[in-house]
């Protein structure tokens, strides 16, 4: 059995059509390995019928502006063996690219023009681009290669699907407004004139670290990147992140939270881990904020003292320590700092005493490093008492006093792509731009977005 594919094409000018052949598929006996289209028989159909499309496609347009649009006379063709590369997902196509004089009626100085070279002003199809940047942003670049030639019949390597991502992601900067230091804007009579909003928006926020590199030299190091999310009851969440020290860490925050529907009098719950970094991200953003400390940050490190002192149990001097942590606890979770801080206070002085004591001794360095460790958490407490609320009342109220769902977002955002499978160093301007796009593939809006830039370009359904 011989199938044929064959193209019919309906003329716009001419009154019959025309029927070319694309391949043609032999079967002999049917077995489950030749029973309909094979992978490779897809892949040919698929190439051979773009070539003839967009070859067709061409042809059509550059006869529609071979003639002057002025005057209707033909121009002057001054060369036709001129061709340009178009990739699509189909293959990577040579296209004619005929060049003409201008005409004489326009009374300008003799030049040439391609109307062809005019028109694809990108040299890569939008619905190509979407694909790489999607995948890439989801899998390391090696592993989106192997996928799209995989299913596709196109041939690509790792530093076009690179250059593309950061392509896609510097056109997303580019679209960010400028920074602010308070987007807190009009005046609180007109705040409360705005219609009530639904419900209450809540944001975490928390931060990882990258293994890092300068330019082409793996260098030992790190560097944080700050993710966070913002969720509404009822409504789809979204995530932002950047590499600490963006210049628009304010801004990105501000557009999720206007995606969201927020307005001035909207009312609106930070977490953080209470680093500066977070801290001033979300200062002077709505009039109507609360910041509260994380409450597992906060339990996290009173369990990593608390682990420390069974170290210790066995000097008399620090026998209760363990319960005099647990006391401290105990005060932040109901929201009395100043008590909290006097207990912290206590301790510190009693190891310093102890140290005192037995400093003629062989210095201890577990003993100092605990010291170190109460000093600075109590640094911590004193520095974000403003943010520390009584968190028992807050979450009898069902209210939210931990940001332990960043933690997901923090491995779904930036360990899954830059971490665990992929185990790379990053300069901070890539690991920054595949976020940007990585964000906007998350969120579920990378298809909205190229469809905004490229209005024809179809919803898959």
């Amino acid at each position: 059995m011989r199938i044929k594919v064959q193209v019919i094409v309906d003329g716009i000018e001419t009154a019959s059509s025309v029927t070319e052949e694309i391949t043609c598929i032999e079967r002999k006996e049917m077995s489950s390995e030749t029973l309909g289209l094979t992978l490779e028989e897809s892949k040919t159909i698929l190439s051979e019928l773009q070539k003839t499309m967009v070859s067709l496609q061409i042809n059509e347009y550059v006869s529609q502006h071979h003639e002057c649009p002025i005057c209707g006379i033909r121009r002057p063709l001054k060369d036709s063996s001129e061709k340009i590369i178009f990739r699509t997902i189909f293959g990577k196509l040579e296209v004619s690219n005929p060049r003409y004089y201008t005409c004489k009626c326009q009374h300008l100085k003799r030049s040439t023009f391609s109307p062809v070279a005019g028109y694809l002003t990108e040299r890569t199809s939008p619905e190509l681009l979407y694909l790489q940047t999607k995948w890439a942003s989801l899998m390391s670049y090696g592993m989106t290669v192997d996928l799209l030639e995989d299913i596709l019949p196109l041939k690509t390597n790792v530093t076009a699907i690179l250059d593309n991502t950061h392509k896609i992601a510097k056109r997303l900067e580019s679209e960010l407004g400028e920074e602010k230091y308070a987007y807190i804007e009009g005046c609180p009579r007109d705040w409360g004139n705005l219609p009530l909003p639904d419900k209450r928006i809540t944001v975490g926020i928390d931060g990882g670290y990258l293994h890092g590199r300068e330019k082409d030299n793996r260098k030992a190091g790190s560097f944080e990147v700050i993710v966070g999310k913002s969720m509404q009851e009822g409504e789809e969440s979204k995530r932002f992140g950047f590499v600490h020290g963006d210049e628009k860490a304010k801004r990105r925050l501000y557009e999720v939270l206007k995606e969201q529907g927020f307005q001035l009098n909207q009312d609106i719950t930070f977490l953080s881990d209470g680093g500066d970094t977070v801290r001033d991200l979300q200062t002077y953003l709505s009039p109507q904020a609360e910041h509260v400390l994380d409450w597992f940050h906060v339990t996290m490190r009173i369990t990593v003292l608390r682990q420390m002192a069974k170290g210790f149990s066995a000097i008399k001097n620090f026998q209760d320590l363990d319960k005099t942590l647990e006391r401290i606890k105990w005060y932040l979770w109901h929201g009395n700092v100043f008590r909290a801080l006097q207990l912290l206070e206590e301790v510190e002085s009693d190891i310093e005493d102890y140290q005192y004591e037995n400093e003629s001794s062989k210095p201890n360095k577990k003993l100092n490093k605990l010291c170190k460790t109460v000093s600075e958490f109590k640094g911590y407490i004193s520095s974000n008492r403003n943010f520390i609320p009584n968190y028992q009342d807050r979450y009898f109220y069902g209210e939210s006093i931990s940001s332990a769902f960043v933690e997901s977002t923090v491995n779904e955002v930036i360990s899954k792509r830059m971490k665990k499978k992929q185990q790379m160093r990053w300069t901070k301007k890539g690991a920054h731009l595949l976020l940007q796009v990585r964000i906007k593939t998350l969120n579920g809006d990378l298809r909205n977005t190229f469809q905004r830039w490229y209005p024809e370009m179809k919803r898959a359904s």
